[in-house]
């Protein structure tokens, strides 16, 4: 599975699933959006977890299992485990590390021009497993990564787990398309990978550890105009067990859940109950078809203060809007707009979806072997 299949998934609702195996990391990295470390034990039940992907059927369960944390890796028999019986119903599973397995203390680019050379990457036998298990494998580079990998050891791994036969893709961060550092490492992976790398390039969220520091992406939508949110379409397992209707880090980590993103908990749902939470609840229905700004506006009591997730949090307690949502998004005509609007936001592929949710100017890149970004957009990111 290339990324680009993934990624072009993401606006239909539950086609996708989201687990955070765990909240440890052994990197400390400045931008962690969840502020994992080594000694944060904050973890879903593992009996739970695969009772959870275990009551997956042929006809019914999501078409992609994405595996994260925290990084996922420190738990590889239970990465696998759960790969493997995603897998056996029919769902497709990827994974996204973040590489501290790959690290020799090496550093630096080789006379030949290559980053560490395309083979003799050691990976420890029980995390290769796991990789062998899934679908598609995802690392995660960018500055602060680099500052506890290095590149090289990455690029190395990489080449080794392509060996295995498993597609990957890299997960890059920066500050946006004006980021020097992107520009010159999206170039080395360009060379490096002849272009059969693709990259789902973002930009530092303010969650986490960046909270202190980092901007915020994006204005607030205008109330008046929809903009849906796709981030509302995949249910994402937490690190209590809790199943939210959100991939929003803020969101993922209150407590108690607003009430129109809980879809349930793993210890006492199965996925054809999840799933039918987030495919009939009729908030979810208009967050993905309007957006919850112009929800607030036109049913509610009118645009909270706050960013747009912020508002969409607060709907909760907008009993008007609730019902304005009921009324226009209840039974069959609410399935077809929602069925709509994930038709009308993956009109334009895995590309589209990025140029809404990433870094716009880095979109082609999600393509394995395709253009490389024009010499305008190249320039513009320089």
């Amino acid at each position: 599975m290339e990324l680009a299949e993934l990624v072009a998934r993401r606006p239909f609702p539950a086609a996708g699933l989201l687990i955070g195996l765990t909240r440890r990391c052994p990197l400390r990295c400045a931008h962690c959006s969840t502020g994992s470390d080594l000694f944060t034990r904050q973890e879903p039940d593992g009996g739970q977890l695969e009772r959870f992907v275990g009551s997956f059927t042929e006809e019914n369960r999501p078409d992609v299992v994405m595996l994260t944390g925290g990084e996922p890796l420190l738990l590889p028999a239970l990465a696998e485990r759960l790969s493997t019986l995603a897998r056996r119903a029919g769902s497709r599973t990827a994974l996204l590390s973040g590489m501290f397995f790959a690290r020799s203390g090496s550093t630096g680019r080789r006379r030949s021009g290559q980053y560490g050379g395309r083979r003799g990457a050691a990976i420890p036998p029980a995390i290769l497993r796991a990789i062998r298990s899934v679908d598609h494998f995802s690392a995660s580079l960018d500055v602060h990564h680099e500052r506890e990998v290095p590149r090289a050891d990455v690029f190395r791994a990489l080449h080794r787990i392509r060996e295995e036969g498993v597609a990957v893709s890299l997960h890059l961060t920066g500050t946006g398309a004006a980021d020097p550092y992107l520009a010159s490492l999206t170039r080395a992976v360009e060379e490096e990978f002849g272009g059969q790398v693709p990259c789902l390039v973002n930009e530092v969220r303010p969650f986490g550890r960046a909270a202190a520091w980092a901007r915020p992406a994006r204005s607030g939508p205008d109330p008046a105009a929809a903009s849906p949110c796709s981030m509302a379409a995949w249910p994402v397992v937490a690190f209590d067990g809790r199943v939210l209707a959100c991939c929003n880090q803020d969101t993922v980590d209150r407590r108690p859940v607003p009430a129109h993103l809980d879809l349930g908990h793993i210890g006492a749902d199965d996925w054809a109950a999840v799933r039918r939470r987030a495919l009939e609840s009729p908030v979810l229905r208009m967050l993905r078809t309007v957006g919850p700004t112009h929800l607030a506006a036109r049913y509610g009591s009118g645009p909270p203060a706050g960013s747009y997730c912020d508002g969409c949090r607060a709907l909760g307690g907008d009993e008007a809007a609730m019902a304005g949502a009921r009324a226009v998004a209840g039974g069959a005509a609410g399935a077809l707009l929602d069925l709509t609007a994930a038709v009308r936001g993956s009109r334009e592929g895995a590309q589209g979806v990025v140029r809404r949710h990433g870094c716009a100017a880095y979109a082609p890149l999600v393509v394995a072997g395709g253009p490389a970004l024009p010499e305008s957009d190249a320039e513009g990111a320089r």
